[in-house]
Order: C-alpha cells, then sequence, then structure tokens
C-alpha cells in the first residue's frame, strides 16, 4: 500500500466528518472502509478520530476512559490529612481504618471536610488511595546498628520455640526485642526500648530502660504485663543476654509463663516483633542516640499514647498464607483490622474485659492523641545527641 502523508490523512477525515456525524449505521460503515482504503489507517482508529468531539487538527485525542471520581481537591487535601493521622501507612491499612478513624474524628468535632469529600474518601479501594498519595508520600529509609550480645546462662534450659509450646489462635503469647538507640555507636550506656507484641491481635506495648542491663528489662517486662488488657501467657526472645538469664527464667517458671527462644542468628524467627521494631519503634523515634533517665521519662511518655494510637486506631495485616507458584511466592493477608477489634472478636477475652476495651476506646480523641504525640516528639529530638546521630542512606 503507498505511503501516505499524516497531513493528508487529517484532510481525508476532516472532509469525512460532518458526512459521518449524520449517516446511518450503514452509511458509516462505507464512509469508514473508505477512509481506510485512503489513509491506510484502522478501522478502530478511524472511528475513534471521527466520533471525538474536538477537532482534527488540535494535538492529541480526547482522554479515553471512564472521568476520574476523586480528582477534586478537597477530596485529595482529606485524604491526605487522614493518611498523615494514620502515621502515612499503605493503602491497605488506610482504608481498613478509614471509617473508625472518620466516626473518632466526627465524635470530637475534628474533622473540618464536606460531607460529599467524606463520602468519597471512604469508597476509596487500597490502590486509588496510594495512586492519590503517590505525590504526598516520601519515603525515607534509615538504618542503624545491632547491638545484640549472645547470652549463654541457662540457654540450654529455654528452648527454642518450635510451635508446639504455643497456641497462636489466643491473646497472651508474646515475642519480645529490644530497640537500640545508640546512634552510630555502641560505646557506652544508651537507652533500649523493650518492645512486646502479641502474635495473635497484634497488640504492641514498648517500654523504654535506660540501659540493657537485665534488671532494668526484667523491671519493664512486668510494667507491660501489668497493663495488658489480656493474660500474658507466654513470651519468647531472641538469644540475648537481657533475656537469657537466671532471674527471668526463674520468674516465667514461678508465674507459669511458657518462655522460648529463637534459633541463633535467625531474626524471622521474631518476624512479629521485629516489624514492630521499625513500624513502632524506629518510625516514631528513630535513630538518634539517646541517654540518661530524662530520655527514658520522655520516651515513655511518648509510648503511652502511641500504645492508645497505634492499638486501637492503626489497622494491621496478617500473613495466612504461602504459595509458590514457580519462582515467585504469592503470599496472602487477612483484611486488615485494629488489634483492639481483633480482641474483641477473641472468645478467650471475658465480657468484662470487652467492655473496658470498648469505654476506653469510645474516650479516646485521635487528633488529640496525635497533636500531644507531635509536641513529645519534638521533644525526644531535642533530646537526640547531635554528634551521634546517622548519617543519610545514599
Amino acid at each position: 500500500m503507498k505511503r501516505v502523508s499524516m497531513e493528508t490523512r487529517k484532510e481525508v477525515i476532516k472532509r469525512q466528518k460532518k458526512v459521518y456525524e449524520k449517516a446511518g449505521k450503514k452509511e458509516k460503515g462505507r464512509i469508514l472502509d473508505g477512509i481506510c482504503d485512503a489513509t491506510g489507517l484502522s478501522r478502530d482508529r478511524v472511528g475513534r478520530v471521527l466520533r471525538a468531539k474536538e477537532s482534527v487538527e488540535r494535538k492529541g485525542e480526547r482522554r479515553r476512559g471512564r472521568k476520574a471520581r476523586y480528582s477534586e481537591p478537597a477530596v485529595i487535601r482529606l485524604l491526605e490529612k487522614l493518611w498523615v493521622q494514620m502515621d502515612c501507612v499503605c493503602g491497605k491499612r488506610l482504608c481498613a481504618g478509614l471509617g473508625r478513624m472518620v466516626e473518632a474524628l466526627r465524635r470530637y468535632g475534628e474533622l473540618d471536610a464536606p460531607e460529599w469529600a467524606v463520602e468519597k474518601v471512604l469508597e476509596l479501594s487500597p490502590a486509588t488511595a496510594d495512586r492519590l498519595l503517590r505525590k504526598a508520600r516520601q519515603a525515607t529509609e534509615l538504618y542503624g546498628r545491632s547491638s545484640t550480645k549472645p547470652g549463654s546462662l541457662r540457654k540450654k534450659d529455654i528452648p527454642i520455640r518450635l510451635g508446639g509450646e504455643w497456641e497462636e489462635e489466643k491473646p497472651g503469647y508474646m515475642e519480645m526485642d529490644l530497640v537500640a538507640h545508640c546512634g552510630e555507636t555502641t560505646a557506652g550506656d544508651y537507652v533500649n526500648t523493650l518492645d512486646m507484641t502479641d502474635i495473635y491481635s497484634g497488640w504492641t506495648e514498648t517500654e523504654a530502660v535506660v540501659n540493657k542491663a537485665q534488671k532494668h528489662v526484667f523491671t519493664a517486662i512486668k510494667a507491660i504485663r501489668a497493663r495488658l488488657p489480656f493474660m500474658l501467657l507466654g513470651v519468647d526472645s531472641d538469644n540475648g543476654s537481657e533475656f537469657i538469664n537466671e532471674q527471668l527464667y526463674r520468674y516465667c517458671k514461678e508465674e507459669k509463663l511458657v518462655f522460648t527462644r529463637s534459633r541463633p542468628n535467625r531474626k524471622n524467627d521474631n518476624c512479629h516483633v521485629e516489624q514492630k521494631n521499625y513500624s513502632v519503634v524506629r518510625k516514631q523515634v528513630g535513630y538518634g542516640r539517646y541517654e540518661g533517665e530524662q530520655a527514658v521519662k520522655v520516651l515513655n511518655e511518648y509510648y503511652g499514647l502511641l500504645r492508645l494510637y497505634g492499638n486501637y486506631f492503626l489497622p494491621s495485616m496478617k500473613l495466612i498464607g504461602k504459595e509458590r507458584r514457580g519462582a515467585r511466592v504469592v503470599k496472602r493477608y487477612e483484611t486488615p483490622v485494629t488489634p483492639y477489634e481483633r480482641l474483641l472478636s477473641s472468645p478467650d477475652i471475658s465480657q468484662e474485659g470487652k467492655a473496658a476495651l470498648r469505654a476506653q476506646c469510645i474516650q479516646l480523641n485521635p487528633a488529640a492523641l496525635k497533636r500531644d504525640m507531635a509536641i513529645l516528639q519534638e521533644r525526644i529530638q531535642m533530646l537526640a545527641l547531635p554528634h551521634a546521630r546517622p548519617a543519610a542512606r545514599p
């Protein structure tokens, strides 16, 4: 077929456009066939150009597909506000928790947005939310040092967790780990955060200690146990000497708590608490170096608010299965829900316990919590030793 210039194609289509618009169905077919023979374009292409409302002389064509439903500035602003309010979580967790967050903000008069925008935000799918937040999302990667030193005392008496000792379908079995706030060096004394996460519900508790001596860690474990909304049934730790010691071993034996440990150098054995080390501790506090009782006091004041905000308002995802497909491993997750909601659905929590959880939840204003947390975060950053802050990752 003889090649036809672009100008000739445009001229042919322009001459036939008005005739095509007034023609019947059969006549339109003949017009399309004639233009295709004259220009060499496909029938589908010619049809789209003839049906377009704008002139063929204009550059580009009318945008194909459905009209954007969530492009209004009010919707984008509200979505970004709620996303920041929920600690910039991913789209799946965000959409799962938007209903509860909006309800709480309305209850305390903290939601300043038109109702139509709220309804549209609540209709969003996770993929659409991620797409709309693409420009607002600022990914920052932080890194630090490991400060775990193996403990040998009582190691032979504390079994490696194999799964038989734990009932992971009921609340009360918790993984625990220490997060070091040492900055660029592990020399000297520095603050650590004890992180304990319930396997079943994802309920997470944190407590800062002045250093990683076993007496401070042991005191923090007992403090966390006292404020849990469920009975502590078992603990699992890494092989650090702050956990593998006579004091904690004897305490667990006397209190009839299951005490297990992970395999050496296998972080995935404690995967539940390891991910909380970042999402709950590192993301909130960072990698600066903190020292002394003043830092411990401010951190624990902050953690007191964070436990309420995170456990009641931030949904978490639980892995329910893996499937290998060739070289890929496809993971399946349950619908994201908050630790609070998981406890309410558990038959192992008493009705009195569930009533106490509901009573506390209805008293919480997430916007006020977030404001108070922001003030404490500024105080925490002021306490970080400037010479010990890590350099940014290139």
